[in-house]
Order: structure tokens, then sequence, then C-alpha cells
């Protein structure tokens, strides 16, 4: 086996952590199926079947998602909400997202409908986790409004398309990620990927376009630095 196994292994598991945090890891940070890193872990000796692979996503991807929510800095307090329509089993659903001014995802949820009780519903999961808001940028959907009004009064409320550019453009990879999964096959499935999916990209991908070589690589580091010790935290 290429992967050293130097952390201690995880309890009632076969194989070492550093296995299952590498497969979790690359099933996120890349657009890659399970068979996909079926085949990455053959390559290094490791053999598995894609129905683990699936089991480990599920069991550990919401680990490394918990743990980068409670060590990134507090939350802006500007805040962009967006809803993009997800089919699933041929049925319409609503993706409600919210991402700060920093670019971070605060809270994700799937819902069946793009009304103010949704609206509410997921403004007040945000609001109980991160307190008001500042400022709320929204499309123009006016479900928005009655919510918004309720839940945050002294919020600025700014309805407008254009300047929700910077959550309109974190849904590429989420239509990039649907697309190789053959989309998603129920709600649940959909909220627990999508879930830890969002944080893991925050400190594997940032903005690059922003940094330097010399600052890109440092953040890279300190990103495998986090995976590392979060792999650690890893139970059973």
């Amino acid at each position: 086996m290429m992967i050293p196994a130097e952390m201690p292994r995880l309890k009632g598991y076969r194989f070492p952590r550093e296995v299952v945090a590498f497969a979790v890891w690359a099933y996120h940070r890349f657009a890659l199926s399970t068979a996909d890193v079926e085949d990455l872990l053959a390559e290094r000796g490791v053999t598995v079947s894609r129905e683990t692979v699936r089991k480990w996503v599920n069991r550990f991807g919401r680990h490394f998602a918990d743990c980068i929510k409670r060590d990134r800095p507090a939350a802006a307090e500007k805040w962009h909400l967006d809803e993009v329509v997800v089919p699933i089993n041929g049925v319409k659903q609503w993706l409600w997202r919210a991402v700060d001014a920093n670019g971070d995802v605060l809270e994700i949820l799937v819902q069946p409908r793009r009304n103010a009780k949704a609206a509410k519903r997921f403004l007040a999961r945000l609001i109980a986790c991160y307190g008001k808001p500042r400022v709320v940028v929204t499309d123009k959907l006016r479900s928005y409004i009655k919510p918004i009004r309720a839940l945050a009064p002294e919020a600025d409320h700014r309805a407008h398309k254009g300047l929700n550019n910077r959550i309109e453009g974190s849904h590429r990879p989420i239509r990039k990620r649907e697309k190789v999964m053959g989309r998603f096959k129920s709600i649940r499935q959909a909220q627990r990927f999508l879930a830890a999916h969002d944080q893991i990209n925050t400190i594997f991908r940032p903005c690059r376009f922003r940094f330097s070589t010399a600052s890109y690589r440092h953040a890279r580091s300190d990103a495998f630095g986090l995976s590392h010790n979060y792999a650690l935290e890893m139970t059973a």
C-alpha cells in the first residue's frame, strides 16, 4: 500500500485512517464518482469496492464539513441568498443556499417549495446558527420579503439579481457534481452530500485568481494540514 499508515487506526475499520480520509477527500475535491475513487485506491494498492467508498463518504463527509465550519472565522454580516432548481426522480425540488461576503457557504437546504414558507424556514436556520445579518442580498423573488421583515427587521434587504453574482456563480460546482452523479436520487441524499461538498470545497478550492503562486501554494498547504488534523479527529 503506497499510503503510509501513521495515524491511529479507526476502531472497527479494516483499512487505515489515511485511506478512509483520502477517499473522502478525493470524492469531494474532484468531480469523481465512487468508481473513480475505487480506481484511484486500486492504483495505490488498496482494493475496496465502490460501495465501501460510498459508505465512507456518507459516514465521514459530514465530519469534515462540521470541523471546517467549527474552525473557520465568524461569518460576515452580509449574506447572499439564492435558490436553484434540482430535479430529483423527475420532481422539481429547490436547493436554497446562503453564502457570506467572503464566499463561504453558510447553509444549504433542499425543499420542495419556493415560497415564503420555505424562505422563512431557511432563514430561521441561518439566524439560529449565525445570528441576524446586517445586509441580505437576494434576487427579485418576492418570497423573501416577508420572512426577512419578520425574522431580521433591521437588516438591509437588497433585492437585485446583479448584486447577487457571488452566489449565482457558486452554483456551478454543484451542477458539475450533479452531472457526474447522474442527478441526485433523493432529497436526503442531496442534502447530505451537498452539506459536506460545499464545506470541503471551501478550503480546497480558494479563488486562485486572487492569489500569487506562492500564496496559493501556502493556502493549499494549510488546507492539507487542516485535513490531516480533521482525519485525526475521526471516530468510528
